[in-house]
């Protein structure tokens, strides 16, 4: 993904190549700053072992603790497992560029990598709408939970997330590589992205730019509607508790999903909803760093931290595990 900027400087004169010779792509990454490739190398090595770390315990905790035998942490869990499979698709390829100081990447690679970024985004986005519901249904409608969010429900709810994606990333992933690219090979980022791959075709990208508007419209900003309008619903029947303590657990409950929902959809929002003219290299850098490294990592500390029945878990398996 780096491609060091120390090279002669033919090698730094954009490549020209007609559509059909095209056979890779360079990804530059950071390459502006060649004396920081190792301490980048090291930063991102581990917080890739601490997203694995922790997302696999609490898939572990979740999975094999009866007290966890929720819908709740049944979502909790799957969202972990995205996670995980979310940042393999993206960190590993980064820590082998930056040992190797290349950033060589075939066409086939790079659209396979950019078709899995979209469709673990897109059942991220899904997953958090569904985590909502189950909030929504557990404190609006609590006599009825057992009933509405029982076991083959949330499966079908899980299904439905991954399902409903797949069709339409690889659909969207295809329109974007049958344009033709027959200017520079150079991708000004780390990863195949949607912005800094349609910068690079040729003709006009009018047609596929309103379709990721659409897609972004339809997995992100409705998600992030019917969540908003999930936590309304709560925060209004939350208000209407008459026992300060039953608020402020309701609150406790519902405070990390929120937490995680304003990270995940503010960065994905700004990313694929800003028109591809208005997003600099720079920027559009810095929010794929925050959404595919910062925010994984982030995530299973917000759940664990302020999740008293995590906690307690994870103190029963540590006890067992140490004894």
């Amino acid at each position: 993904m780096f491609y060091l900027l120390s090279v002669d400087e033919e090698k730094i004169k954009p490549e020209k190549s007609n559509a059909s010779s095209l056979i890779e792509f360079i990804l530059l990454g950071f390459s502006d700053v060649p004396n920081l490739q190792w301490i980048l190398f090291g930063i991102f090595l581990i917080m890739y072992l601490t997203i694995l770390m922790c997302n696999s315990t609490i898939v572990l905790i979740t999975r094999t603790d009866p007290a966890l035998q929720t819908p709740m942490y049944f979502f909790l869990s799957n969202f972990s497992f995205v996670e995980i499979c979310y940042v393999t698709v993206t960190i590993p390829r980064m820590l082998v560029d930056l040992c190797t100081q290349k950033g060589n990447i075939s066409i086939l690679a790079c659209a396979t990598q950019m078709c899995f970024i979209l469709m673990l985004g897109g059942t991220e986005c899904l997953l958090l709408t569904a985590m909502a519901y189950d909030r929504y249904v557990a404190i609006c409608n609590p006599l009825h939970y057992s009933l509405v969010m029982n076991h083959r429900i949330c499966t079908q709810l899980v299904a439905a997330c991954w399902i409903s994606v797949i069709p339409v990333v690889i659909g969207q992933t295809y329109q974007i590589f049958s344009l033709p690219f027959c200017g520079s090979n150079r991708i000004n980022h780390f990863i195949c992205d949607i912005p800094p791959v349609l910068k690079l075709a040729c003709g006009d990208t009018f047609v596929n730019e309103i379709a990721v508007y659409i897609v972004a419209m339809i997995f992100v900003m409705v998600p992030f509607m019917l969540i908003i309008f999930s936590y309304c619903k709560i925060i209004c029947s939350i208000l209407k508790l008459s026992s300060a303590k039953g608020r402020t657990k309701a609150f406790s409950t519902c405070s990390s999903h929120l937490i995680v929902v304003v990270l995940f959809y503010g960065t994905a929002g700004i990313t694929y909803l800003q028109p591809k003219p208005n997003q600099s290299d720079i920027t559009g850098k810095l929010l794929s760093l925050f959404y595919t490294i910062l925010i994984p990592t982030l995530n299973p500390i917000i759940y664990t931290l302020r999740n008293k029945d995590i906690m307690a878990a994870l103190r029963k398996l540590l006890s067992k595990i140490l004894v």
